[in-house]
């Protein structure tokens, strides 16, 4: 890719040598975002067939209470990987802005200002997990006491491997921010897979948390060192132009300050549940709580795919066309319903069935509820993401840190009222209370930005309301035959329905044409 106004030169890995692509107008193209789109949910969802297959042999072979403490493991990476004071997001977004104002010549500058300033943050919280972890598993979690010692060696593994973590964050942000989500899929594949199939790895070895433990941090490693080739790869002047320039701090923490809120309260209001049930139930609950959770919230990978490819161009489009914005947005919302709502229903009705199948009697009875009222979760909280998307490509990432602030009291409050009350029936109960309320909000807020933008007032709440009312009709049939009648004839008739009556014809036509391979999101 080249900017005439610049020096810089960006390359496509899929380009032919010497071919120049992607002028910054066409971060936004509709080909390039349907194709990225479709690159984005195949290196999320591939790792999701792998842990299908691994969590029934972790079971097995390490018991409830190790794969409850191995799950924990995996919610404080995830969470760790935001614990960047909003630096991430604010580079991809400045990037983003950069190419769309043909100043490209400033983004290597930008890249290793917050490169540096991410590397300080995720030395200074290793240090901190480092103390906090003994007082955590002794104090907080109910670890089983012959597995206190032996958790908290494996933990220190995991304090390790956050500065890795944060500035893989960054890297990723670069990526997308140039569009190249081909490239970023090829490194997150085996990497997604890799968290899952290496503690199967050491099972042969070792039943230990330790060596599980440092196997998965020695794969973030790996993963931080690929995503900084791929980043050089796309953009070479990043390897010589390594400077750190003040002049970009206020710009990049203005943004990240808010981001920040967002990015310390977000994960807790999702992976909070989870350490919850480990203090107030027990470590075993976590595992019929957070298995079959690590399984559904993979819906989510379904509209985080396009969501992913939109931000970055939410964040350039929004400066210089908000027709464009407009019809993004819109298409954006009617194409997740599209794809999340029969795969939702289906999971809705046959939940118990499948838990029976995949992890036994136990975990069916355990957890059939919790798939449930997640899923429809999961649903509520898909819609809410282009919304969520579109108030920070605006600029305006101080509404979602509000809203989470605003959220955060009243969620935990619910969460420990209705765990206490209903067991991981409630924790699911909770989770659900709280996306309903943080998508409703949002949408509202995204209205008030983008006026033009009519979809939301009007037709957003008809299909939502309309969805979650067949997900409610599907938990309450018996019979497989019934309820696979159910979903799947449900699931055609509503998708007939969108076909003819919400999608326009333009959209239609973008719709057919991107899963042909061609354009799609066309103006």
């Amino acid at each position: 890719m080249k900017n005439t106004n610049s020096t810089v030169i960006f390359t496509d890995p899929a380009a032919t040598p010497g071919d120049e692509t992607l002028s910054s107008a066409s971060l936004t193209s509709g080909r390039l975002l349907a194709k990225n789109a479709v690159w984005n949910l195949v290196g999320a969802c591939a790792p999701l067939l792998v842990a299908v297959i691994c969590f029934p042999l972790l079971k097995a072979k390490l018991g409830t209470d190790r794969l409850g403490i191995i799950a924990l493991a995996w919610g404080i990476v995830g969470y760790f990987g935001f614990f960047d004071l909003g630096l991430s997001r604010a580079l991809t977004k400045l990037v983003a802005e950069k190419l769309g104002e043909k100043r490209s010549e400033e983004i290597p500058a930008v890249v290793w200002t917050s490169l540096y300033l991410m590397a300080g943050i995720g030395i200074a919280a290793s240090i901190t997990s480092v103390f906090l972890i003994p007082w955590m598993m002794q104090k907080l979690l109910k670890i089983p006491a012959n597995l206190e010692r032996e958790t908290i060696l494996a933990f220190y593994w995991i304090s390790l491997s956050i500065p890795v973590v944060i500035l893989t964050a960054g890297l990723r942000g670069v990526l997308e921010a140039l569009q190249q989500f081909r490239l970023a899929t090829l490194i997150r594949i085996p990497m997604g897979i890799f968290t899952y199939l290496g503690p199967i790895l050491i099972l042969p070895f070792s039943h230990s948390l330790i060596p599980i433990m440092a196997t998965l941090a020695l794969g973030r490693i790996v993963a931080g060192i690929a995503h900084l080739w791929a980043c050089f790869h796309v953009l070479p002047p990043l390897r010589s132009n390594r400077s750190f320039h003040p002049s970009f701090v206020a710009p990049l923490f203005r943004f990240g300050s808010w981001m920040t809120v967002s990015n310390v309260i977000g994960p807790i209001l999702v992976s909070f549940d989870r350490f919850l049930i480990g203090a107030i139930i027990s470590v075993a609950a976590v595992a019929f709580y957070a298995v079959p959770n690590e399984v559904v919230t993979r819906l989510s990978l379904i509209p985080s795919a396009l969501v992913g490819v939109l931000f970055p161009a939410f964040s350039t489009a929004v400066v210089s066309d908000r027709a464009r914005l407009a019809f993004l947005f819109e298409s954006g919302m009617k194409y997740i319903f599209l794809a999340l709502f029969p795969v939702t229903l289906l999971l809705v009705a046959v939940a118990q069935e499948a838990l029976r199948f995949w992890l036994g009697i136990e975990f069916a009875h355990q957890s059939t509820s919790v798939v449930q009222i997640l899923a429809i979760a999961i649903f509520i909280n898909g819609l809410g993401q282009i919304p969520f998307a579109h108030v920070q490509g605006a600029g305006r990432p101080d509404i979602t840190a509000k809203l989470h602030l605003l959220e955060l009291p009243i969620y935990i409050a619910g969460l420990v009222l209705l765990s206490r009350n209903m067991g991981i029936r409630g924790v699911a109960l909770a989770w659900l209370l709280r996306v309903t309320m943080d998508t409703s909000l949002l949408a509202v807020f995204s209205w008030r930005l983008l006026p033009e933008n009519r979809f939301v007032a009007t037709k957003l709440p008809l299909l939502a309301v309309g969805g979650v009312g067949m997900f409610v009709i599907a938990m309450l049939l018996d019979g497989l035959s019934a309820k696979l009648l159910f979903s799947i004839g449900g699931g055609l008739v509503v998708t007939a329905g969108m076909w003819r009556w919400m999608l326009t014809s333009r959209e239609k036509l973008a719709l057919w044409s991107g899963l042909r391979g061609k354009h799609a999101f066309t103006a």
